[in-house]
């Protein structure tokens, strides 16, 4: 039983990151009139921590692979198209980055103790945090071997330091639905 939860996670966490990639995240401001403001990010990061935090690391880890490999099979699901030449891209540290926070996240986010919304926020923090270590880290090393025309400090804006703050906002909303559809699910923290 514990297999097809995993799978039926996986698979609903694939569909969500698939369907984050085609929506931009944004935020609806509450003033007189509705503000829409666009986000730098998508919600493929934070539907792949909702997945992982709901359905638990096993499944978050599937979904993350099974996405990657949706990507490297040419199918134009990461933010600049597909293919395995996408591994030579400055952002594929991050897609990368993916199987360890989703890991990360629902490991954390499943231990004793972690159902509140704090908590679950700061489960997809870490994920968030090992995501952009890992980001870091390739843009580093391609820098070092002269892989990018870019220098490393726009690319260290465009892909870490542009995105940050609207990540961090995403994560505590990722933590609150999270919370809640733990509860709605039955899920036990």
């Amino acid at each position: 039983m514990r297999a097809l939860a995993s799978w039926c996670g996986a698979l609903a966490g694939l569909l969500a990151i698939l369907i984050g990639g085609l929506l931009p995240a944004a935020v609806l401001i509450p003033v007189p009139e509705p503000l829409l403001i666009d986000l730098p990010v998508t919600w493929q990061v934070p539907a792949l921590f909702l997945c992982s935090m709901v359905s638990g690391p096993r499944a978050g880890v599937m979904a993350a692979v099974a996405y990657l490999t949706l990507g490297l099979l040419n199918l134009p699901v990461f933010h600049g198209g597909g293919g395995l030449s996408y591994v030579l891209q400055p952002g594929f540290g991050y897609l990368a980055g993916f199987i360890p926070a989703a890991w990360l996240t629902g490991r954390l986010s499943h231990q004793s103790g972690m159902g509140d919304l704090i908590r679950q926020s700061l489960s997809a923090l870490a994920g968030l945090f090992i995501l952009q270590i890992c980001g870091l880290l390739n843009l580093g090393l391609g820098a070092m071997f002269g892989r990018w025309s870019t220098p490393l400090l726009p690319l260290i804006m465009q892909y870490t330091i542009g995105p940050l703050p609207s990540q961090l906002l995403l994560c505590i909303a990722v933590g609150g639905l999270s919370v809640l559809l733990r509860r709605l699910l039955v899920v036990d923290p």
